[in-house]
């Protein structure tokens, strides 16, 4: 397979402005979600909350049940915290991840719709080589880490129970979550939008702003001599 540096480098320079306007609804996303940690009087820094989640996982990863390692461990969102899946940084969507899942799930995460589950730590989870096409990139993963199709498929069941199990603990977070799923998809879209367009034109004017300032400098010290 030949590699285009010209498409690598025009998706870099498209990419900007959305990583503007994506960063703006995450920290939306943190802002509301300090409120509802307040109103639950719990919160995911609360050591109680710490002793659960070392209670359900211990010092394995959630989603592959490797140890963890003290430079590979992730904070996981459950529910990634983005404008598709509308999660929360409340207790019972927060817990540890290693690395390499944590990166490897971002492909559901960003999926506007999931056709697999209903959630995101789910979608991820059940990418068993049974239900994609052969060129997933999620199939294939889980066939590294577990190449034995009866293994694969037994731990991937074992996994989502376990995380059902510990977020069964936080029902009231849960309504939360779910509330946020279907009442927040027009407000983060619209949010999103506005983000994105205020970003482009403040860019758009500073640009054009510093280049005229640019210019008049450079233009100091004459014409370029080969």
């Amino acid at each position: 397979m030949s590699f285009s540096a010209s498409a690598c480098l025009r998706a870099a320079t498209s990419r900007a402005k959305s990583d503007v306007a994506n960063k703006l609804v995450s920290m939306f996303l943190h802002d509301l979600s300090r409120k509802i940690c307040a109103s639950l009087e719990l919160s995911v820094t609360d050591p109680r909350y710490a002793d659960a989640v070392q209670a359900a996982f211990g010092d394995n990863c959630c989603y592959c049940c490797q140890p963890l390692e003290k430079d590979r461990i992730s904070v996981e969102h459950l529910e990634g915290m983005n404008r598709f899946r509308l999660g929360l940084h409340i207790p019972g969507n927060v817990i540890v991840a290693c690395r390499r899942c944590n990166g490897e799930k971002r492909r559901d995460d960003q999926l506007d719709r999931l056709t697999l589950a209903e959630c995101g730590w789910q979608s991820f989870l059940s990418h068993d080589s049974t239900r994609c096409a052969a060129a997933c990139n999620s199939c294939r993963y889980w066939g590294m880490v577990w190449p034995d199709p009866t293994e694969r498929a037994e731990n991937m069941k074992n996994a989502r129970q376990k995380i059902s199990a510990f977020r069964s603990q936080y029902p009231v977070s849960l309504q939360w979550s779910g509330s946020a799923r279907t009442c927040l998809r027009q407000t983060v879209d619209s949010l999103y939008r506005r983000c994105q367009g205020f970003a482009a034109d403040q860019i758009r004017t500073t640009v054009d702003e510093a280049f005229s300032s640019l210019s008049e400098d450079v233009g100091r010290f004459g014409p370029q001599r080969g």
